[in-house]
């Protein structure tokens, strides 16, 4: 696995102005940008791709949903380098009405970890009264804490704090951690 996928701490930070998609630069805990994400536009299926820097030469990860529509969506997670899938993250529809849950999938899409937001009470205040209430989501296998996604307080740049803690490394792929991540910077950035 490449270095870029190593470390336990990252930032994922929407650039500000970038019309007519959306665009992600992700930082290592020293601060150095190691991978960058396109989000084309009117797309009716969601493709995100992720590239080892603005010049978008070599692709590192590339997150697809598997339909055009679906409640209970399901993202699956490729490594092109690879040529396979390394996993998918796949939203818990009615569940996520009031509070975001997702589960992480494996490369054969059996369930081995699950992504829920904070709090239902900070999820219904989020949803009906301001979106300037910062999002968290904690991943968790059998009790254990795996992974911290924290967002930053700021009204116009969404930045996305992802913590791994070190028993994640053992359950999760981390380049599937780092993709659902973006998606979760992409996708739920858009209901704000």
């Amino acid at each position: 696995m490449e270095a870029i996928f190593k470390d336990n701490q990252y930032l994922i930070r929407r650039k500000m102005f970038s019309f007519p998609g959306r665009k992600y630069q992700i930082f290592n805990a020293q601060g150095q940008q190691v991978l960058y994400s396109y989000q084309k536009a009117f797309k009716l299926k969601e493709d995100i791709r992720v590239y080892a820097d603005e010049a978008m030469t070599q692709e590192r990860l590339v997150i697809q949903a598997r339909q055009i529509i679906d409640f209970s969506a399901a993202y699956d997670i490729v490594d092109p380098t690879e040529k396979r899938k390394v996993g998918a993250v796949r939203r818990k529809g009615l569940k996520s009405i009031l509070q975001d849950t997702w589960e992480f999938l494996n490369d054969d899409d059996q369930p081995i970890a699950t992504l829920t937001e904070d709090s239902t009470t900070m999820a219904l205040l989020r949803r009906f009264l301001t979106n300037l209430i910062p999002q968290s989501y904690h991943v968790e296998a059998n009790g254990t804490r795996l992974v911290e996604y924290v967002q930053n307080f700021n009204p116009f740049v969404l930045k996305l704090n992802v913590e791994i803690k070190p028993e994640g490394r053992n359950v999760l792929d981390p380049r599937v951690i780092l993709g659902a991540g973006i998606l979760l910077a992409a996708v739920e950035g858009r209901q704000g």
